[in-house]
């Protein structure tokens, strides 16, 4: 995984290995320059004062065999053998030479060598000097690397501040909206550049997006009085129905299903209205709910799934559990998870548990794979075996609300037998 910087480290690294490389490269260029005229010079300066030194002897063979310009000698072929023995078999030209004197110190110098008239002469120069030199440059040139350097890393620093400020502005405005909780124009407060630009289009999403969440809104309370009104008039006739003398148990009690599956409808349709609104203004709190009794009504509600399976269902209470929010969130919640646990058991017990801050939903159906969890919490994946149907939202809500609330909903299986254990955690 690559790390991530930010952009102003990175403009900053970018100038100051820019400042770093250049100066080098100057460095390295001069060193060579310099490096490559100099021995040109002076090379051509020894062989042209060489040539004239055997040019003097031999139109003045009266002078002394050495010549009167320094550190210059003059033998004949005869009289060679007098000259160092490191000297005696070169040819014209002229050469780097490294010598010891008796001191043992080691001694740098330039020879030039000519023969013509059978006279052949020589011209040393020390160049100990120029090696001093070209040190005290290479020092100088990398103070200057060094100072080159540092003056790009502050120029990339500053510069770095200056480019980015408007990024650093946009990103603060944008942070202000989330805190005022409403937006405004971007555009104006920035030049007419790149970062103008972004402004402008953030402008325009938010445009977008604060006419969809108005038609979102728009629908939401459309739908909520479209749906309650029907299934007002349903749970208010079931109930006059309920009262005449002359029903028989078995309309009865299918009467009672219409109630309770019109209740469950107009839970459903206040949850999800209720977390439509909340996932854009927070949770709405102020109403304590009885998690027992909530449970026991879902169970009732629950019962006519059951049809003729060999199951039994209980709740068991331990301590008293109240929770800061609406009945029909957590009505809705625990339909989802009781509603599962009776559908994908076929015989055996369902368990309601409530105690130490959390409901558990134990069943003894056919379990589900550790793995798969996790799965079933997403949206469009639903369960495998006895009776699974639907379209896999059921538990993708019941996430949704749990997350809203601060709450951990998890369904793992049973290691003691087969089925699932089903479980939202009230206090973290």
């Amino acid at each position: 995984m690559q790390s991530r910087r930010k952009l102003r480290f990175r403009l900053l690294i970018s100038f100051a290995l820019f400042g770093f490389g250049l100066s080098a490269l100057f460095a390295v260029a001069s060193l060579y320059v310099r490096a490559k005229v100099e021995n040109q010079l002076i090379n051509a300066s020894l062989q042209s004062d060489v040539d004239q030194a055997v040019e003097n002897t031999h139109s003045n063979p009266g002078q002394p065999s050495r010549s009167q310009l320094i550190d210059a000698w003059m033998w004949s072929d005869r009289t060679i053998y007098k000259a160092p023995l490191a000297w005696q078999n070169l040819a014209p030209g002229v050469y780097d030479m490294h010598d010891v004197d008796k001191d043992g110190r080691s001694h740098h110098y330039k020879l030039a060598v000519a023969r013509k008239y059978g006279l052949i002469g020589f011209i040393s120069y020390d160049i100990s000097r120029e090696d001093l030199g070209k040190r005290q440059l290479v020092t100088s040139l990398v103070a200057s690397v060094i100072l080159f350097s540092l003056l790009s890393l502050a120029i990339g620093l500053w510069l770095s501040r200056k480019v980015l400020k408007p990024v650093t502005e946009l990103a603060r405005r944008l942070r202000d909206f989330r805190k005022a909780g409403r937006a405004e124009p971007l555009a104006p407060h920035f030049a007419d550049d790149e970062v103008g630009e972004l402004a402008q289009a953030l402008d325009e999403y938010a445009e977008r997006l604060t006419a969809m969440v108005a038609r979102d809104r728009e629908f939401n309370s459309d739908v909520s009085h479209e749906l309650r009104t029907p299934l007002a008039v349903i749970s208010s006739t079931t109930e006059l129905l309920q009262g005449s003398p002359d029903l028989t148990d078995k309309l009865r009690e299918r009467l009672k299903r219409i109630e309770r599956a019109s209740r469950q409808a107009t839970e459903l349709i206040e949850a999800l209205l209720l977390l439509s609104r909340a996932e854009r203004r927070g949770p709405t709190r102020g109403e304590i709910t009885d998690v027992a009794k909530v449970a026991s009504d879902v169970i009732d509600s629950q019962r006519p799934q059951i049809r003729d399976k060999p199951i039994e269902v209980e709740l068991t209470q331990g301590d008293a559990i109240n929770v800061n929010a609406p009945a029909s969130v957590l009505s809705v919640a625990l339909t989802n998870l009781i509603g599962n646990a009776i559908k994908y058991t076929l015989e055996g017990r369902v368990t309601v548990q409530v105690d130490k801050g959390r409901i558990e939903v134990i069943d003894t159906g056919p379990g589900i794979k550790p793995e798969d969890a996790e799965r079933l919490f997403q949206r469009g994946v639903r369960g495998e075996g006895a009776g699974g149907s639907g379209a896999g939202l059921g538990l993708a809500i019941v996430r949704r609300l749990c997350e809203l609330y601060g709450w951990d909903v998890s369904i793992r299986p049973r290691t003691d037998a087969n089925g699932a254990i089903a479980s939202i955690v009230f206090e973290r």
